[in-house]
């Protein structure tokens, strides 16, 4: 009954029937399967990224920028801490939604503690963290596999080139389950493909509404003036990590109330997804948290370490990350 009146009918705000989450559900998961084989492969603990970061040394900065490193770090860690739990649940899609929603908020933390770190900068809205990270630290190589993973553009002959040599020869494809590294590098060249489509599609409708294309006097892209406009932009924007992360979080946040939710076959298909959110997430964490404390240096680090698992109210210890 409830499938037949949302995907059919519809609702208030999409009366002419929502997707079928079928299709869906399946690309969620095994995107974060794929992001979990491919961090693992990479090896990420706090001793790797440390060596990571190497090069990097401590940023003379002020107590305000120092304090946003920290506290941005200290909300990732609670984030992390309720996977952690959610983890010992019997039934996934319990806490698959708002796992979606605790995966999301401790990436967006993590990522503003690095860009804090990096050069002071801070943004309080999802587009602007996501495009902040990727401008000062995917693009730059101050992120480690998989999460460097990014396109340099949303003109699709450049994007496409850019996903094929992630892809590597990989014939891994984001509906099926990734159960070795070459899916999973399949896996994740699908959905940073699929990321790419849609952000492009979203630039050209944000395009629709700027002056430059209304004095045009066109409603579409097929005219040469058109596409020469949007071809501008799409040159100007990159996308990364972080900005497939919001992208995910929109669909838990927004999507039909079935999706992660209804369905015999949810279940099984949800089978280790919140263990998976959990892993991606401590890995990204991990990564943010070693090139916090090359920026901030060693005694303030090891200060916030100590001072964090002698008061912390929650379960996860920061010195199970970051030591």
């Amino acid at each position: 009954m409830l499938y037949d009146r949302i995907i059919k009918q519809g609702t208030i705000n999409e009366r002419g029937g929502k997707p079928d989450p079928q299709f869906a559900l399946p690309s969620t998961v095994n995107w974060m399967r794929a992001l979990r084989f491919l961090a693992e492969d990479e090896g990420i603990d706090f001793g790797t990224a440390t060596a990571f970061y190497g090069k990097e040394g401590k940023r003379q900065m002020d107590v305000w920028v120092e304090n946003t490193v920290l506290e941005q770090l200290f909300l990732g860690l609670h984030h992390l801490s309720a996977l952690d739990q959610f983890r010992s649940g019997t039934t996934a899609a319990d806490y698959a939604r708002v796992g979606v929603l605790a995966w999301y908020y401790g990436i967006a933390n993590a990522a503003s503690a690095m860009t804090a770190a990096k050069s002071g900068a801070f943004k309080e809205d999802h587009a602007g963290t996501a495009q902040l990270w990727d401008e000062q630290i995917a693009s730059r190589g101050l992120a480690m596999a998989p999460f460097s993973w990014r396109v340099s553009s949303l003109v699709e002959k450049t994007y496409k080139a850019e996903v094929d040599a992630l892809r590597n020869g990989s014939t891994g494809k984001l509906q099926t389950r990734p159960v070795t590294k070459d899916d999973a590098l399949g896996a994740a060249a699908g959905y940073l493909s699929g990321s790419a489509k849609w952000y492009a599609w979203k630039t050209e409708e944000d395009l629709k509404d700027n002056r430059a294309f209304k004095e045009l006097g066109v409603s579409n892209f097929r005219s040469k003036d058109a596409r020469a406009l949007r071809d501008e932009w799409f040159k100007r924007r990159s996308m990364g990590f972080v900005h497939q992360a919001a992208r995910y979080r929109g669909k838990a946040n927004y999507r039909e109330a079935l999706f992660l939710a209804y369905g015999s076959g949810t279940e099984t298909i949800l089978s280790g997804y919140v263990e998976d959110m959990h892993a991606v997430l401590k890995a990204f964490l991990t990564m943010a948290g070693a090139f916090a404390r090359r920026k901030l240096g060693k005694d303030l680090w090891s200060e916030f370490v100590a001072d964090v698992d002698a008061k912390k109210a929650f379960t996860t210890r920061a010195g199970e990350i970051w030591t």
